[in-house]
């Protein structure tokens, strides 16, 4: 009688221990779907912002200059019987870049100058590398490299950390999406300018502009990492960059130009970057 009774309470037991396993199996389905979700939502609400982000800085911008238009015009005489007012006077402690155009803080183009110690190099005497007339000017809503960065108002609202924006933004690398990549490593880069990732982050946004054909928003972020990290881990794949860039404007010296400082600056080079340098070379057709 109890052997029968046991029996009978062995596939009772393995048919709960099969339900209990479908359960645990459909509950990590639906988890794993609502994370998607989760990263969907997420991205969509920083790309909102970036877009509110821009539509700002372009009220600011049209205000400005609609100011700027109204101050150049002609003062109102003032009505009969009232002194006119005194002319505004200039602070004298206000920062006038046309008066100290070398001091810290006056604008300087992008791109101006690679390193003076190229100057001893084999391709001396070209002078230096300027990319400011080279190509097109980029849009007009791509953030200048010089330009003053805040924090993100989406890293602000989200407690994402340094690590999570850059590996979101390389996922979109690795899957050809570089619009969404250079939304990602803007932002990274918005935030947090003095992370250990900034080079790389910098790197890549490069390469997301490269890949889309943007040549001249290329070669300033690969021109960067050579100006603000010249010890970066990838100091050499930049200026190889930079040169292919520089060669897609149809600067063709300037590029034979980098692509030999590439051995001048990174004799230790990796073998890859080496053979990419003698490959763009003979592309370029250099002397």
């Amino acid at each position: 009688m109890l052997l029968a009774i046991g029996a009978a309470a062995l596939p009772a037991s393995a048919q709960d221990a099969a339900d209990l396993l479908v359960r645990t199996t459909r509950l990590e389905n639906q988890l794993r779907q609502l994370s998607g979700q989760i990263e969907q939502l997420q991205f969509e609400n920083r790309r909102l912002t970036e877009q509110l982000r821009k539509f700002q800085e372009d009220v600011d911008f049209r205000l400005s200059e609609r100011g700027g238009s109204r101050s150049g015009a002609a003062p109102a005489s003032p009505p009969a019987g009232q002194p006119p007012q005194p002319a505004r006077q200039r602070r004298g402690d206000a920062f006038d870049p046309a008066a100290n155009p070398g001091s810290a803080g006056a604008p300087r183009q992008i791109g101006e100058v690679i390193d003076d110690d190229f100057a001893g190099s084999s391709t001396a005497g070209q002078g230096p590398l300027d990319i400011s007339g080279v190509g097109r000017p980029g849009p007009q809503g791509a953030l200048s490299p010089t330009a003053p960065r805040g924090p993100s108002v989406a890293a602000a609202g989200q407690a994402a950390s340094s690590r999570e924006i850059y590996d979101v933004a390389y996922a979109h690398v690795l899957r050809k999406e570089y619009e969404r990549a250079e939304m990602g490593f803007r932002e990274f880069l918005q935030s947090y300018p003095r992370d250990r990732l900034a080079p790389d982050a910098t790197f890549w946004l490069g390469e997301s502009y490269f890949q889309r054909q943007r040549y001249r928003e290329a070669a300033e972020q690969f021109l960067k990492i050579s100006r603000d990290y010249p010890k970066a881990g990838k100091g050499a794949d930049s200026l190889l960059k930079l040169g292919m860039a520089l060669n897609g404007l149809g600067a063709r010296d300037q590029a034979c130009a980098t692509y030999a400082k590439v051995g001048v600056d990174f004799p230790s080079a990796s073998n890859a970057v080496r053979k990419g340098v003698e490959r763009e070379q003979k592309r370029a057709r250099c002397a």
